[in-house]
C-alpha cells in the first residue's frame, strides 16, 4: 500500500512544483487523480502566470479532527512551499462568522485563489458568492459545499469511507461470532455533507450483511463530547445490546470507547473510526477499535495544492486537467469537478503500513508498555 500512496504523492508534488514554475520568487506567508496530475504538468508550466500569485487556505476547527492542524496545515504549507507560492492558512476554530471574517479579510489582500474547508453549506456558500463576484476561483477542500458553486472539489471518495467503516466492521462482529444483530450508528455532524456520505457507505454495508440498526444518531459539530453523552443515552437505552457500533471517525469512536469502557465492554463491542489519528491507530493496537480508515491526507493536500496554484497562476486548463472526476452537487444539480482520492481500512496487522507511508510514526504510537507490546506483535517499527 505504501509504495503505491508514495506515488500518488510524489506526483502529486510534481504537479504542483510544473504549475508554479512561471509563478516569480513569492514566498509564504505562513490521488486517484495523481496520474492526470503527472500528465497535466507539463501544460501547466507553459501557462503565464497571475500578476499576484496568493493561495488563501481556511480549515474549519482544530475539534472535529486533529488532522486540520496537525496534518492538513503541514501538508498545505509544504507544497506551497515547495512550489515557491504565497499563503494564508487560517483556521476558523469552528466559528461561521470567523470563517466569513477570515474570507472577507484574504479576498481584500488579494488572494487568487481561495481553498476552503466549510463549517457548513450555507455560511460556506455566501463565501463562495463573494469570491465569485471578485473573480477568484474556489476549491473546496476535503467537504463540499452543497449548493455553492465551488470551481473544483478535492477530497476523497467518501461513499467508499463509509463503505470501508461497515466493511470492517461486518467483519468485526463476524469474527466475534456474531452473524446478525443489532448495530449503533453514531454519526458525524449533521451539517456536513461528508457525514450523510459516509453514513450511506456503512449503512448499505451493514443492513446488507443481515444485520439492523438498533439506534442512530447524529453528533453536532463532530464534538467528542456531545458524542460520549449520545452514546451513553444510546447504550443505557439499550441495556447495551449491541454487536457492533459504526462511528464515524476516530474521534466519535473513541467517545464510545471510553462509554463501553466503564460497563467493562470495551474490546467485545467492535467500534470503528476514520482518519487513522494517533489516538484511533493506539485503540486498534490494543484491540479496543477494531478498525480505522487510512485517508493519504498529505496525497490530499498535493492534489489540493497543485489546484490551487494553477488557479492562482490563471491557468484553469492545468486545474480542468488535474480535476478528472466529478461530484454531483444534490442541492445544485450540478457536477463539480473533482480529484478523488481512495481510503485504505487499517487493522491492527496494517498500522505498519500507515507508519510507512510516513503519516504516523512508531515513537508516537507505541508509548507504553502494553502498546510496545503490540507494535512489536504487529510490526510496527
Amino acid at each position: 500500500m505504501s509504495k503505491k500512496i508514495y506515488g500518488v504523492v510524489a506526483g502529486l508534488a510534481a504537479a504542483a512544483l510544473l504549475v508554479s514554475a512561471c509563478g516569480g520568487s513569492s514566498t509564504s506567508t505562513e490521488s486517484s487523480a495523481a496520474p492526470a496530475a503527472s500528465a497535466a504538468a507539463p501544460a501547466a508550466s507553459e501557462a503565464a502566470p497571475a500578476a499576484t500569485a496568493k493561495v488563501g487556505v481556511i480549515l474549519p476547527d482544530a475539534a472535529s479532527s486533529a488532522r486540520w492542524e496537525t496534518a492538513d496545515r503541514k501538508f498545505l504549507g509544504d507544497a506551497f512551499t515547495a512550489a515557491g507560492v504565497e499563503f494564508d492558512i487560517q483556521n476558523a476554530n469552528g466559528d461561521k462568522a470567523k470563517f466569513a471574517t477570515i474570507a472577507d479579510q484574504m479576498l481584500a489582500s488579494g488572494v487568487s485563489a481561495l481553498l476552503i474547508v466549510n463549517l457548513d453549506s450555507p455560511s460556506a456558500a455566501a463565501v463562495v458568492a463573494k469570491a465569485a463576484a471578485q473573480g477568484v476561483p474556489v476549491i473546496d477542500y476535503d467537504r463540499l459545499t452543497l449548493g455553492g458553486g465551488s470551481n473544483y472539489y478535492v477530497s476523497f471518495d467518501n461513499v467508499a469511507v463509509g463503505t470501508k467503516i461497515g466493511e470492517g466492521l461486518v467483519k468485526c462482529m463476524q469474527d466475534n461470532g456474531n452473524m446478525d444483530g443489532p448495530v449503533a450508528l453514531l454519526n458525524g455532524s449533521p451539517t456536513d455533507n461528508n457525514a450523510t456520505l459516509f453514513k450511506q457507505g456503512y449503512e448499505k454495508v451493514v443492513t446488507d450483511a443481515g444485520y439492523t440498526i438498533a439506534d442512530d444518531q447524529a453528533v453536532p459539530d463532530w464534538d467528542n463530547t456531545k458524542a460520549g453523552t449520545i452514546f451513553e443515552q444510546m447504550y443505557t437505552k439499550a441495556n447495551g445490546d449491541f454487536v457492533g457500533v459504526a462511528s464515524a471517525n476516530d474521534g466519535l469512536g473513541g467517545a464510545a470507547i471510553a462509554v463501553l469502557d466503564r460497563n467493562g465492554q470495551a474490546g467485545k463491542i467492535p467500534v470503528t473510526g476514520q482518519d487513522a489519528t494517533d489516538e484511533g491507530l493506539q485503540r486498534v493496537l490494543l484491540g479496543t477499535q477494531c478498525m480505522t480508515v487510512y485517508k493519504a491526507i498529505k496525497a490530499e493536500a498535493e492534489a489540493a495544492a497543485a489546484l490551487a496554484i494553477a488557479l492562482s497562476n490563471g491557468d484553469t486548463a492545468a486545474a480542468d486537467a488535474l480535476a478528472t472526476g466529478v461530484t454531483a452537487d444534490s442541492e445544485s444539480g450540478k457536477d463539480v469537478p473533482s480529484v478523488l482520492l481512495v481510503p485504505v481500512g487499517i487493522t491492527a496487522e496494517t498500522v505498519k503500513d500507515v507508519v510507512a507511508d510516513g503519516f504516523t510514526t512508531a515513537d508516537k504510537l507505541c508509548t507504553t508498555d502494553e502498546l510496545k507490546a503490540a507494535c512489536e506483535k504487529y510490526g510496527v517499527k
